[in-house]
């Protein structure tokens, strides 16, 4: 019985990517020294719309990954993608003094992102996206921000479902305003 576990646990661990974003070393000086540690941020997705980040400390680097990567699973989220490559909405997400910006991109534009957030993107499954950080380059709250934007993602169907609308209804709605947005801008 516990091989049959061990077995459904990496079958369930083998679904999930893990991206390492950001190993600091740390110093502890005591009488003899410095004591060395190491903490580790990682970010972990399952490429179809779930993600997670987890921070972890320790004495090794593998040990420090390790907590991350099972603290990440813990506080996993789930995100809305439009036909499961871009984000259905620009949005605006911070944390601290980071602040993120993420924009919905066509087809064939690619993660265009820096290094913390493009781990959060290839491991979420988005295959186009914009997003610039402004104010922090600290991983860290990069990372943070970036999850803070993501939870602030809405599909069509949630609020259709919210208003009480029809889907078809709510885009129809949208077609209609952007028909209309171009007339204003000639009078």
């Amino acid at each position: 019985m516990a091989r049959q576990d061990n077995r459904d646990r990496d079958e369930r661990d083998s679904e999930f990517v893990d991206k390492l974003v950001h190993i600091n070393r740390v110093a502890k000086v005591v009488k003899g020294g410095r004591r060395f540690g190491f903490a580790a941020l990682v970010v972990v997705g399952d490429q179809k719309g779930r993600v997670g980040f987890g921070h972890g400390k320790a004495r090794e680097v593998p040990e420090a990954i390790r907590k991350a990567t099972e603290a990440a699973k813990r506080t996993m989220v789930r995100v809305p993608l439009r036909e499961g490559r871009t984000l259905h909405h620009d949005v605006e997400g911070r944390h601290g003094a980071g602040k993120v910006v993420l924009r919905a991109a066509p087809a064939g534009t690619g993660i265009i992102a820096g290094g913390p957030m493009r781990a959060v993107f290839e491991t979420l499954g988005v295959q186009d996206v914009v997003a610039k950080s402004l104010g922090t380059s600290n991983p860290y709250n990069m990372v943070r921000a970036t999850f803070d934007a993501l939870k602030k993602e809405d599909s069509p169907r949630s609020v259709a479902a919210r208003r009480g609308l029809k889907v078809s209804s709510l885009q129809a709605r949208r077609r209609d305003n952007d028909d209309a947005a171009p007339v204003k801008a000639e009078a």
